[in-house]
């Protein structure tokens, strides 16, 4: 039975190696570290060195879905468009264990190489169990020679519970899901409704872990009811109380920037005391860094 097995799996190295040199790109057990290089709600990321190669870099990031995304990292970028094949395959040390294919790929020219996030867990589950994703492809300076990179499962598996871990405490939002939000007040007052309470906790448990926040814009306004002055004064101080909560949740004063516009620029109708509520509210707009 291993003499049958080993014969199906030759014919798949073969058509790597044949009449070509194949180079391989794999840690030893001595040298395969992984680790858990960030870790917090928004985001977590696993790194794993590839000797003479680069490294290999799972991340998922806060958000409505999981998500997970792969790169393999290289130190030397394609000089082409360059066709890849994923495999599964088993260490030395597990001879007769056949490998099988997670996923085609292709590099583009000057980038690093990323797996589709079912790829990439797949990935995940197969070191978990010991085997090696390996990508081949066909050296981009050299037709005559080819190249495998491997990730050892060596040393894996404490890390990969950590990395787990981190991701069961990502947030169920990102920034793109907080950076424009409405916020809704209660008549006459700078009291916020239910609802808009919840949206304002979510954003400053957001801003607790974001310290890359480059602008941020509060609109103010309210609805028709009562003169223009008083309307006026409502709107300054409902932007005001916010940008304090703001400046508390670490954004520098000069980054916010308010603007109160009392009963103008509605966006409903005065008529009724639910198209009120829609009109008594603060535009939230924020902008960050590019990491």
């Amino acid at each position: 039975m291993l003499r049958k097995l080993m014969l199906l799996a030759l014919p798949l190295l073969l058509s790597w190696q044949a009449n070509a040199e194949l180079r391989h790109y794999v840690a030893t057990l001595e040298q395969s570290q992984w680790r858990v290089s960030t870790s917090s709600p928004l985001q977590c990321t696993l790194e794993h060195d590839i000797p003479a190669y680069g490294k290999a870099v799972f991340t998922s990031t806060s958000g409505k879905d999981l998500n997970l995304q792969f790169v393999l990292d290289m130190w030397q970028k394609p000089e082409s468009v360059t066709s890849a094949k994923l495999l599964s395959k088993a260490p030395q040390w597990r001879p007769g264990v056949m490998s099988r294919t997670i996923t085609n790929l292709h590099y583009k020219k000057y980038f690093n190489g990323e797996v589709p996030k079912k790829a990439a867990w797949t990935m995940l589950n197969e070191l978990q169990v010991g085997m090696q994703p390996t990508f081949y492809y066909t050296d981009w300076n050299d037709s005559q020679s080819q190249v495998a990179v491997g990730l050892s499962a060596a040393n894996f598996q404490q890390e990969y519970a950590q990395f787990r871990q981190c991701i069961s405490g990502l947030l169920p939002y990102s920034f793109d899901d907080i950076a424009f939000t409405v916020l809704n007040y209660k008549e006459g007052s700078s009291d916020l409704t239910p609802y808009s309470k919840m949206q304002l906790k979510r954003l400053e448990t957001y801003l607790q872990y974001d310290k890359n926040i480059e602008l941020v814009l509060l609109d103010g306004y309210t609805d028709s009811y009562g003169s223009k002055t008083v309307n006026q004064k409502m709107s300054d101080k409902r932007v005001a109380e916010l940008k304090g909560l703001l400046v508390q949740q670490g954004i520098p004063e000069v980054n916010i920037r308010t603007a109160g516009h009392g009963e103008n620029r509605h966006v409903a109708s005065n008529m009724s005391a639910d198209q009120r509520l829609v009109n008594r509210r603060v535009v939230i707009r924020m902008s960050k860094d590019v990491e």
